[in-house]
């Protein structure tokens, strides 16, 4: 189910995030924090892995953090713009260090290239202990290249360095598609056929171009594979390629790029709209009682379970329930209750998803009619499997929640009991007598629900039989009192 009319899209983290702006730079320097004397030095761009033991009066954590960020610098005459990494770090001075070293390597090409910072021998005895700030601001990359950035002391000390890998931001960047001339090669033209299950590719004929390689995949942080790249001939008869697929998601994009190092990858997704997949991707685990889902595509939105009187009813949160959807929930000693669902809200609407509505689950039922004593009511529960219940009572109100009080406890009854009455296979697990004038106030409703669980999804009984002369046995259906919610009827066919 969707709140409005949010059927077309779907905040997810794929999306805007880009958006905002790439920092500047004027020029391509290096520099130290204020009060260093601090010089750069010709490196001779190769990763060495030779290191020396650091002394025992240096302390192991000399190198604090680094910091990574793309910034752009552009040409004053609109002649577009490039893109520099900046690397951040932080070092503890001691007199063994001579300064800083900063090295980047492609994982595409392998290619390394260094920059290091000296400190003056001066500055060093002057100032040991102290920290100092260094940006290495020289790094030119490409459209969405993977990196590998290390940063060590100067000379390199064993086990004292720094690493991360950093993507570089792709075109589908705002600023980045917008200002950087690689981004702006001629896009292939594409259509899908959706009986067909297949994505049909015509990629430009350039006879003295480069070949071309396409493909499927998942946008996550990064585009992981869908299907296996298919590459296209500069010499091609068929510049026409066919990708199949096996799902509609919002992430499943199509990938194209030149058959040359570090090439720029133009990313399209045609899928952005089909989000419904999304939030099928549920799965019960019998032998745990785990409820789980795992989303296909990243999503930034809330999960819960929730329970939902009736068919079309507004399903209401269970208690303890609310995870982030990042990255797939599970919930532990889940009861199979047909009103059980689980609510999915993103910033655009929400869905409801009740796995247990339409297949045969065993699930436990709930009864009310005359008690043997005279001014009761009994509850009972018939449930496939042994289980406790407690019982109490309701009054609705205008706006949701009930204003419930009177908690009872069910009796456990012997396994292999039956009750008269039981209009399914189940035998009765267990019953509770309510008194009579309690159960007929004025709107007053009765909730059973099961206690050895996490989570259950309560039943809820309104409209009781009060009147006189009510025969035993199951009670006939009443009207229901406006917009009160109702339960399950207690007489249901089995």
């Amino acid at each position: 189910m969707l709140a409005g009319r949010a059927v077309a899209f779907l905040s997810l983290t794929w999306g805007v995030y880009q958006s905002l702006a790439v920092p500047r730079a004027t020029e391509c320097g290096l520099s130290c924090s204020q009060g260093f004397a601090c010089k750069s030095h010709v490196n001779r761009n190769i990763l060495s892995g030779f290191c020396r033991q650091p002394p025992t009066s240096m302390p192991r954590r000399v190198l604090e953090a680094m910091a990574l960020s793309t910034v752009m610098k552009c040409a004053p005459h609109d002649d577009g713009c490039s893109l520099l990494l900046r690397v951040r770090a932080s070092l503890t001075l001691h007199e063994s260090l001579r300064g800083l070293e900063a090295c980047s390597m492609s994982l595409g090409t392998q290619e390394t290239h260094c920059h290091s910072v000296r400190v003056r021998r001066a500055s060093r005895q002057l100032q040991a202990g102290q920290q100092l700030q260094v940006n290495f601001d020289c790094f030119e990359v490409s459209v969405a290249q993977s990196l590998y950035i290390t940063v060590r002391t100067v000379p390199h000390f064993c086990g004292v360095q720094l690493e991360q890998q950093y993507h570089v931001e792709d075109c589908g960047d705002e600023d980045v598609g917008s200002n950087v001339p690689s981004c702006h090669a001629e896009k292939l033209s594409y259509w899908v056929d959706r009986s067909r299950k297949v994505v049909l590719v015509q990629v430009p004929e350039a006879p003295e171009g480069p070949d071309y390689y396409v493909r499927l995949c998942r946008k996550w942080f990064t585009c992981v594979d869908a299907g296996a790249p298919v590459k296209v001939t500069a010499n091609s008869v068929s510049r026409e390629v066919s990708l199949p697929y096996s799902q509609e998601l919002p992430c499943l994009c199509l990938e194209s790029w030149p058959a040359t190092p570090d090439a720029v990858r133009i990313q399209t997704c045609p899928f952005e709209a089909d989000t419904e997949a999304l939030w099928d991707a549920i799965r019960y685990h019998p032998g745990n009682q785990a409820l789980s889902w795992e989303p296909a595509c990243p999503v930034s939105g809330h999960v819960s379970l929730c329970w939902r009187p009736g068919p079309g009813a507004h399903c209401h949160p269970l208690e303890h329930s609310g995870r982030p959807a990042h990255g797939g929930v599970q919930y532990s000693r889940v009861d199979t209750q047909p009103q059980l669902c689980l609510k999915f809200s993103t910033s655009l609407g929400f869905w409801v998803r009740c796995p247990f509505e339409q297949l045969r689950f065993p699930a436990w039922k709930m009864t009310v009619q005359p008690a043997p004593s005279r001014g009761h009511f009994r509850v009972t529960f018939f449930s496939p499997s042994p289980a406790h219940f407690q019982v109490r009572l309701c009054h609705p109100k205008k706006i949701w929640p009930l204003a419930c009080h009177r908690t009872l406890q069910a009796t456990a009854l012997p396994p292999a009991s039956v009750s008269r009455g039981n209009l399914t296979a189940d035998p009765a697990a267990a019953f509770v007598d309510v008194p009579r004038d309690e159960a007929c106030g004025p709107d007053t409703c009765i909730q059973g629900w099961r206690t050895d669980g996490h989570f259950s999804a309560p039943q809820q009984l309104c409209d009781l039989p009060c009147g006189l002369g009510v025969p035993p046995g199951p009670p006939a259906p009443t009207r229901s009192l406006g917009p009160r919610l109702r339960g399950p009827r207690a007489w249901q066919e089995p």
